[in-house]
C-alpha cells in the first residue's frame, strides 16, 4: 500500500460556394484565416436529436427531458407489476439513435453536416458522434448559416462507437485506446464528498484524452422513477427500507446497469464511470463479481471527507441546485439533505484492508492525502492516479478574453507586433471591467450568506502566451498587482506556409489544402502548421493546471487557444472548436459546477464587437 501526499480525400463538389473570410482591417488575429467554410443550398434537412426514443436525464431542470405515462410511473412506485428497465418507453438515459461523426467517416461529396450549413433550417451542429441543437444567432455574418454559438456543456452526452476526442492520438482495430480493456471506475463515499465533481471531472478529461467516457449517475435514474412532481419515499435512503421501497431501488439500479452495460456491449465504451454511494463491503464484492463477469476491470475511488466546512459547502454549492431541492428554501434544503445523509452513516463502511485485493484510490478532504492500493495494473488506471493527483474541487472561474490589436493589419506570426492605440485602449478597458465585475460579485456572495463578511475574495491569476500582443494586454493588470504568468503553451496554431496570407491567397495558391480544410478543419493542417488538433494535444499541461489551482484565472490567448481550451472545459465536438465564437467586446466566463459547467459572458463597454468577421 502506497501513500501520497501530493503537493501544492478527393476535392468536394463545387456546387457549393466556398466561403472564406474577407480581407478587411479588422482580419489582425494571425490564425483567423485557417478557417473556411461551406455555403450554399441544400434540400437535405437534418432529423432532430429529440425524436430518439431514449430519456435524457439531466441535472438542472432546463436541459431535463423525462417523458413517462402515469400508469408507468403507477406500476413503477406501486410495485403492481415487474417492470424490466427496457419495456415500454425504456428507463434508459443513453440514446439508442446515435449519429457517426463526419471527421471519422468516409468522405465522398458534402456530408450531411455540410449540408446541414447549407439549408435554410435552423442548424444542428453534428460531430463527435451525436447530436446537439443549435439556436439561432445574431453575431453570424450574412454569408454563413453555420451557427458555432456553444453555451451547454455537454459532458453528459452520449457518444457514438466511432467517436473521436479532440484530443485523440490514435484509434485501434478494437476502437479501445491503449489497450486497456474495459474499465469501470466505482465512486464511493458519502453524499457531499464530492462524488460527481469527480465522476465528471474524469468524464471530462478521459474524453478529451480519446478514451470513450462516460458517466452514470445513479441519482439520475432515481429522477427518472420519480419525477419532480412526485414524491421521494420517506424510507428511500433508509436502512430499514418497506419492501416496496427496496424494489424501487432495484429497479433503479437495474436500470442504470442495463445502461452501463450497453455502453461497453453495443457502445464500443472503454471507461464507465458509476457515481453511486456504494456504502456497503459486501455489495461492492457482488458490484466487482458481477463486473468482472462481463469481462470488465474495477477501479474504486473512494471520496472521504471528515471536515464539516467542506461537507456544508458542498451541500450548499452542488446540492441545493438538484432537482431534487427546486422551489425549496435554501436552509431547509440544506437542512434536509443533511438529514439524509445522517442516515447513510450508520450503513457506510469504508474500503480498509479487508478489500486489499481490490483496486481502489482514497481521496481525502477533496484531495489533501490520496491513498493508493493495488493500482499497478495498467496505463489508463495510472493515468488516472496522475490526473487525481492534479484535481481539486474546482471554485474558481476562467475567464477568456482575446488579446487588443496589433500595429499591423495582419500581423505576421514571425514579426510579433506590439499593441496599437486601440490595443492599448482595450487592455485597460479590459482589466476595468473584469476587475470590477469581480468585485460585484464577491459582494453579491456575501449578501447571499455564501461568504462571510469579513472574506477575502478569489485570487485572480493572468495567463498569457509569449506573444508580445497578449503581454502588453495584460500589462494593466500586472500595474494593479494582479499575478501575470507567460505560457510558451497558450501560443497560437502556427500558420506554416500561410504566414501572412489573406483568404483569397491561401485558396488561389493552395486549393487542394483548402478542400481539404472544408472537409475537416479540425484535424487538417495547412503546409507546415499545425491543426486544431495538434493544439489540443499541446495544451494538456494547462488543462492539469487549470485542474489544480483554485483561484480564478483569466486567459489572454489568440483565438484558436481560446476555442481549445473552452472546447475542454463545454465538451465541445471537434468540428465546433475551429468556429467558436470569441468578440473581442466581451469576457466569457466559465463558471464550474460539479454536474456541469455554466457560461457567462461580461461585456466590455465602448469595445466594438467582430460582427464583420467569421472567426
Amino acid at each position: 500500500m502506497l501513500s501520497l501526499s501530493p503537493s501544492p480525400s478527393p476535392s468536394p463538389p463545387r456546387s457549393p460556394a466556398l466561403s472564406v473570410e474577407s480581407d478587411d482591417d479588422h482580419s489582425d488575429d494571425e490564425d483567423d484565416h485557417l478557417t473556411f467554410y461551406v455555403t450554399g443550398s441544400s434540400p437535405t434537412p437534418i432529423p432532430s436529436r429529440s425524436s430518439s426514443s431514449s430519456i435524457h436525464a439531466h441535472h438542472n431542470d432546463e436541459s431535463r427531458e423525462v417523458f413517462f405515462g402515469q400508469d408507468l410511473q403507477d406500476q413503477q412506485l406501486q410495485g403492481e407489476h415487474d417492470l424490466s428497465p427496457t419495456q415500454g418507453t425504456g428507463l434508459s438515459t443513453y440514446h439508442s439513435e446515435l449519429a457517426t461523426s463526419p471527421i471519422t467517416s468516409v468522405f465522398s461529396g458534402p456530408s450531411s453536416y455540410m449540408r446541414s450549413l447549407m439549408s435554410d433550417q435552423p442548424p444542428l451542429a453534428r460531430g463527435g458522434g451525436y447530436w446537439r441543437p443549435r439556436p439561432a444567432s445574431s453575431k453570424r455574418s450574412s454569408n454563413s448559416s453555420f451557427n458555432p454559438s456553444v453555451n451547454k456543456d455537454a459532458i453528459h452526452e452520449p457518444l457514438s462507437p466511432t467517436h473521436m476526442s479532440p484530443a485523440q492520438l490514435y484509434t485501434t482495430a478494437s476502437g479501445q485506446l491503449f489497450h486497456a480493456g474495459k474499465i469501470c471506475i466505482v465512486i464511493a463515499g458519502l453524499p457531499a464528498r464530492g462524488k460527481t465533481h469527480l465522476a465528471v471531472s474524469l468524464t471530462r478529461y478521459l474524453r478529451w484524452l480519446g478514451v470513450k467516457t462516460h458517466a452514470f449517475h445513479l441519482g439520475d435514474y432515481r429522477r427518472q422513477f420519480i419525477p419532480p412532481n412526485m414524491e421521494v419515499p420517506d424510507d428511500y435512503f433508509m436502512i430499514d427500507a418497506s419492501a416496496s421501497t427496496v424494489m424501487l431501488r432495484q429497479r433503479v439500479m437495474a436500470a442504470c446497469k442495463v445502461d452501463l452495460y450497453r455502453f461497453f456491449d453495443s457502445e464500443n465504451g472503454q471507461v464507465a464511470v458509476y457515481d453511486a454511494v456504494n456504502p456497503t463491503a459486501a455489495g461492492r464484492r457482488v458490484l466487482v463479481k458481477e463486473l468482472n463477469q462481463h469481462g470488465i476491470q474495477v477501479l474504486f475511488i473512494e471520496s472521504i471527507c471528515d471536515r464539516p466546512e467542506i461537507i456544508e459547502a458542498n451541500v450548499r454549492s452542488v446540492k441545493i441546485s438538484s432537482p431534487d431541492y427546486a422551489g425549496w428554501n435554501e436552509n431547509e434544503a440544506v437542512e434536509d439533505y443533511l438529514t439524509r445523509i445522517s442516515l447513510k452513516v450508520p450503513l457506510y463502511e469504508s474500503m480498509d484492508m479487508h478489500e486489499h485485493e481490490f483496486s481502489y484510490i482514497k481521496l481525502y478532504n477533496a484531495g489533501e492525502r490520496i491513498l493508493l492500493n493495488n493500482t499497478r495494473v495498467g496505463y489508463l488506471p495510472n493515468r488516472i492516479v496522475f490526473y487525481l493527483m492534479n484535481l481539486h474541487i474546482k471554485k474558481g472561474s476562467v475567464y477568456f478574453a482575446r488579446a487588443g490589436r496589433s500595429t499591423e493589419r495582419r500581423p505576421k506570426y514571425k514579426s510579433d507586433p506590439h499593441l496599437n492605440e486601440e490595443g492599448t485602449t482595450y487592455s485597460k478597458v479590459l482589466a476595468d471591467t473584469l476587475i470590477e465585475y469581480r468585485k460585484k460579485e464577491h459582494e453579491a456572495r456575501i449578501g447571499d450568506g455564501e461568504l462571510e463578511p469579513n472574506a477575502e475574495p478569489r485570487e485572480l491569476i493572468v495567463w498569457t502566451s509569449t506573444r508580445r500582443r497578449t503581454i502588453e494586454t495584460a500589462s494593466e493588470f500586472e500595474k494593479r498587482g494582479v499575478r501575470c504568468r507567460q505560457r510558451p503553451q497558450l501560443s497560437q496554431m502556427h500558420p506554416g506556409l500561410t504566414d501572412g496570407l489573406g483568404t483569397e491567397e491561401i485558396e488561389r495558391l493552395y486549393p487542394d489544402e483548402v478542400a481539404e480544410h472544408v472537409k475537416d478543419p479540425y484535424r487538417h493542417r495547412f503546409p507546415r502548421a499545425e491543426s486544431y488538433h495538434d493544439l489540443a494535444v499541446r495544451m494538456e499541461p494547462v488543462i492539469l493546471e487549470m485542474e489544480r489551482i483554485s483561484s480564478d484565472i483569466l486567459i489572454i490567448a489568440h483565438v484558436s487557444v481560446l476555442r481549445v481550451l473552452y472546447g475542454y472545459l463545454m465538451a465541445c465536438l471537434p468540428f465546433e472548436i475551429p468556429a467558436l465564437e470569441f468578440e473581442r467586446n466581451e469576457i466569457v466566463e466559465i463558471i464550474p459546477s460539479a454536474y456541469n459547467n455554466q457560461v457567462k459572458r461580461i461585456v466590455l463597454p465602448g469595445i466594438p464587437p467582430n460582427s464583420s468577421v467569421i472567426m
